[in-house]
């Protein structure tokens, strides 16, 4: 048996399969998978459409129906009580929670899925039926309006898999609050995954100057303000997310510290460099810079350039705050990027600390996917 599978990886792709006759199978459907030689593998969605032909989600010969999933979904949200998650967390994270190409986030009483496989999304119902029995939810809404559902013969589309409900909402995090959108923000409409590294910022920013880019819907800076800083500027390029911050700000009574402006963060950082402007603490948290493997030097650069740009900006003994969500670029290529900067900079840096995403977000080691979140904070000293 292939190494990675052996070792309990889900994942199986076409060409470590034998040849299967055309539509003897049909896509979307469950098979059992065994070796060359006979002994059994597991049970798991086959797609012949997919470059992953089969996703595992079990290695026991049981049942997979309605109820498999109903308690599959059970486990999920009881472990995320166990580490203290009950308003908002990510309930389901694919393949770390045995649920192949399913996300669920929750969101209080309300839950947004994606179904970004075809054998995934055949279960679909069965899944809606277990939240429903589990939570008696407010409302669940599909944003399956993700590209990724095309390479799986998907069409991309998004709308509410319950009674209508205004898909507006307010979340509580770290003592705030904020607007999720949750039928046109990016992803399911907010971004879970950084709810801990928010709060890991607070002993930096008191009495801080701070400047925070790609700042989105302004969580990042709002939560600085929160913390004590004295002003907090932040941009984005998007005018839709710099009208959503000015709005988290103002319903966090905040919008006297926080100021929001709709900028391109490569020109603006690079202009203020020149101009020698100096911040407390620079905060970059911006988009994955690829999703291509093809593209990783181009990302590598990037990330690069843009935090040398931010560390020209921190005061000497200050402290940049930076992020990279691709899994693309493993957490080695990330720090070295960072430490290249750094260089090119002429500047000294000490790190402060160094997180993953948060821990409703499993990781798997092996599974290259669940590992994505790299997020670092470092003290900058002139040289």
């Amino acid at each position: 048996m292939n190494e990675r599978i052996a070792g309990g990886h889900p994942w199986i792709f076409g060409n470590e399969l034998q040849p299967i006759p055309p539509d003897s199978i049909k896509a979307g459907s469950l098979v059992e998978v065994y070796t060359i030689d006979k002994k059994w593998i597991g049970i798991g969605y086959f797609n012949p459409k997919s470059q992953i032909a089969v996703r595992l989600l079990t290695r026991k010969k049981e049942p997979v129906d309605a109820h498999f999933f109903y308690k599959r979904i059970l486990d999920a949200w009881q472990y995320r009580q166990k580490l203290g998650y009950y308003e908002n967390c990510r309930l389901v994270f694919g393949e770390a929670d045995e649920l192949p190409a399913l996300i669920i986030d929750k969101f209080n009483d309300y839950f947004v899925i994606q179904t970004l496989a075809l054998g995934t999304d055949v279960w679909k119902a069965a899944i809606v039926d277990a939240l429903e029995k589990i939570f008696k939810p407010k409302g669940i809404y599909e944003r399956n309006d993700v590209p990724v559902r095309e390479l799986e013969g998907l069409t991309q589309q998004k709308g509410f898999l319950s009674a209508p409900f205004e898909t507006e909402i307010i979340i509580r995090e770290n003592g705030l609050q904020f607007y999720v959108d949750i039928e046109n923000g990016q992803k399911t409409g907010y971004f879970l995954d950084q709810q801990h590294n928010r709060s890991a910022i607070a002993p930096i920013v008191k009495q801080a100057k701070v400047l925070g880019a790609f700042t989105y819907t302004g969580t990042f800076e709002i939560h600085a303000a929160h913390y004590g800083a004295t002003s907090v500027k932040g941009i984005d390029i998007s005018e839709s997310a710099i009208q959503q911050a000015k709005r988290n700000a103002a319903l966090n009574h905040l919008e006297n510290i926080c100021h929001f402006e709709v900028a391109n963060a490569f020109d603006v950082l690079k202009q203020w460099a020149k101009e020698e402007q100096k911040f407390d603490v620079v905060m970059l948290d911006p988009p994955a810079f690829t999703k291509s493997r093809q593209n990783i030097q181009n990302a590598l650069n990037g990330y690069k350039e843009i935090n040398l740009r931010g560390m020209k900006l921190v005061a000497n003994g200050g402290f940049l705050v930076t992020s990279s969500c691709t899994n693309l670029v493993n957490a080695q290529q990330f720090l070295q990027t960072i430490e290249w900067a750094a260089k090119d900079a002429r500047k000294k840096i000490r790190q402060v600390t160094f997180q993953t995403q948060s821990n409703d977000h499993p990781i798997i080691r092996g599974l290259e996917n669940t590992e994505y979140l790299k997020f670092l904070i470092v003290e900058v000293r002139d040289k």
